[in-house]
């Protein structure tokens, strides 16, 4: 028997849309070069792997280049293929011990929510560099905040966003971290909209990031007024969120839906 592993699609209740995440279940820590190798393999924008410890599991995430600190939609997948999978009931709590402290996951109904830390970005200078390189003026910047080596940028409207064709090469070269292009939304149904790019980490544009959502949620919120909000980010898949803010935590919800079960042999 060969090691078993799970495709989920995340922030939708649509195969082949949302993100798709790989889920690696392990019977205990996996060798870091091995984990990368196979996050390679997999060609995903993240590979969750996770095993059991006392009071829950211990989660890491890997695009096929690097390990991050922290992952949305690879952790809400890994949460579904932990209830799906029988791992778990479907009234137990998903705990998962990471590099970003203790996360959480419910299901409620077809929904999952996550708990995770609030990232709260500053005002910053964007490099004309990136701007040139996702082909936006610095006329249609309505704002620039930064969280750590990420950029927040908002645009003046949903259409930019939408038609932006970044330059992925230049992207590499002129950014270190992601950007993250949002924008008012001009559908009723949602509050605002982003895309998500980082290039520098092998993921040209990330179908639907949850981590993202850390900081872009708070960032509306304070904008628009707002507690909650909904959220679609507009990449070639699409996948849709809603965010409830609180104190020092953010609180995502999607849904998910498995399209692959099957073993790793090597």
């Amino acid at each position: 028997m060969g090691m078993v592993f799970y495709q989920v699609d995340a922030f939708t209740n649509q195969p082949f849309h949302g993100n798709p995440a790989a889920v690696c279940l392990l019977d205990g820590p996996g060798d870091k070069i091995w984990m990368q190798n196979v996050a390679r393999e997999m060609n995903l924008s993240e590979t969750a792997f996770l095993y059991p410890v006392k009071d829950g599991f211990n989660l890491r995430w890997f695009t096929p280049e690097v390990e991050v600190d922290l992952c949305g939609h690879a952790t809400l997948a890994s949460a579904y293929a932990l209830w799906h999978g029988g791992y778990l009931g479907r009234e137990e709590e998903a705990c998962f011990f990471s590099a970003s402290g203790l996360l959480r996951a419910r299901l409620s109904g077809d929904w999952i929510q996550l708990d995770f830390p609030i990232r709260q970005q500053r005002a910053a200078e964007v490099p004309s560099a990136v701007l040139q390189a996702i082909e936006i003026s610095q006329e249609r910047v309505n704002y620039v905040g930064r969280y750590q080596k990420d950029y927040l940028i908002e645009v003046d409207s949903e259409e930019l966003l939408r038609q932006t064709q970044p330059d992925f090469k230049c992207l590499r070269e002129a950014a270190t971290g992601g950007i993250m292009l949002t924008a008012q939304s001009e559908d009723v149904t949602y509050d605002f909209i982003s895309r998500y790019f980082d290039p520098a980490e092998g993921i040209d544009e990330d179908p639907v990031t949850g981590s993202a959502h850390c900081c872009l949620g708070p960032y509306w919120g304070a904008k628009l007024g707002k507690q909650q909000l909904s959220a679609f980010q507009a990449s070639a898949r699409g996948g849709s969120l809603t965010i409830r803010l609180g104190e020092e935590r953010v609180y995502i919800q999607g849904q998910a839906v498995m399209v692959l079960r099957g073993e790793l042999l090597s």
